[in-house]
């Protein structure tokens, strides 16, 4: 009972209603992570004597690398088939149809993108703002990177994307089934779609939260609800480990010599969290990208983009005897 239990339809609301604003879980769990990173390299600074405007900058830096990089890695990395011909799309939260400009937020975000484009921001920051070595500040964003990391997941989680493969037993501890967070499913051997503007036309209501709502509680939809698959929570997988990751570098900056190797904590920050990633690949469903290529189908795409990281990560660790701080 208690396993059964732990088997849950998730079916939450997209944010909080403030007047004529709805202020989304996502959104907030970004400003969460920002907000902790923000706060945990200004105690690296305040240890290490550097300026809070120079933290400033560095904020700024990564957050405009952040997501701009996570934005171009999911349009080249994982959906280039479609953007190359909506290139307007890119930058902009619409979708161009022929009934004009839908608004749909940025729904696609790449965190290896990120990645790439935090350590490009990092190396112009060393060398442009804080004249320190690249791998010394990249030392010290693993921190915060990894504990933002850990609220970005949650917020995948609480909007119903990035989800796991179907389970082969619905009553297994932790499968989740996500209302929101299908496109379409079979019932009666129809398709039916489970987009928001279509959940709105099957069930005759105003909005898309109270059409997902009724989906899960009218007994006239339940057809529909049994048809939603359950599903491995990736995203709370993947969470849950990166605070083990973060505990782990964390230790290693505060309690040890290692940010005077430089290069040592990132190396350890690479091997782990992308680790962690490519073991998580395993029970989350495809995001597509180049692993539909015949040549690339043996792992998927994010297992793919995390291997450079991995080994990346592997040399750093080796060689950082190498690159011992002598001040």
């Amino acid at each position: 009972m208690l396993i059964h239990s732990l088997s849950i339809t998730w079916n939450p609301s997209e944010g909080f209603n403030i007047g004529p604003i709805t202020l989304r879980i996502y959104s907030l769990m970004f400003v969460v992570a920002f907000g902790l990173g923000w706060y945990v390299t200004k105690k690296i600074f305040d240890r290490e004597g550097e300026s809070v405007e120079k933290l400033d900058k560095l904020f700024i830096y990564t957050i405009i690398g952040t997501l701009l990089g996570a934005r171009l890695g999911h349009v080249f990395f994982y959906d280039w088939a479609y953007f190359k011909d909506h290139p307007a799309e890119i930058l902009l939260p619409f979708k161009f149809g022929p009934n004009g400009a839908e608004f749909t937020g940025f729904a696609g975000l790449a965190s290896h993108g990120a990645a790439l484009a935090v350590i490009l921001a990092v190396i112009w920051y060393s060398k442009k703002v804080i004249f320190r070595p690249v791998l010394w500040v990249l030392d010290r964003v693993a921190l915060p990177v990894t504990s933002g990391g850990i609220f970005v997941r949650i917020g995948n989680f609480f909007n119903s994307e990035i989800i796991g493969k179907p389970v082969a037993n619905p009553n297994m501890a932790t499968a989740v089934r996500f209302v929101r967070g299908e496109d379409s499913v079979l019932v009666n051997g129809q398709s039916v779609g489970l987009k928001p503007y279509e959940v709105v036309g099957l069930t005759n209501t105003t909005s898309a939260d109270q059409a997902y709502k009724a989906i899960e509680h009218n007994p006239k939809f339940a057809e529909v609800l049994n048809a939603i698959p359950y599903r491995y929570p990736a995203q709370l997988y993947e969470a849950f480990l990166y605070i083990f990751v973060f505990a782990i570098v964390f230790y290693m900056y505060w309690k040890t010599p290692a940010r005077k190797y430089h290069g040592l904590i990132f190396g350890v920050f690479l091997v782990l969290l992308w680790a962690v990633r490519f073991v998580v690949e395993y029970v989350k469903e495809s995001q597509g990208g180049f692993e539909k290529l015949s040549a690339f189908n043996a792992l998927s795409t994010g297992q793919w983009l995390s291997i450079p990281f991995i080994l990346v990560g592997i040399y750093l660790i080796f060689t950082a005897k190498n690159r011992t701080e002598t001040l």
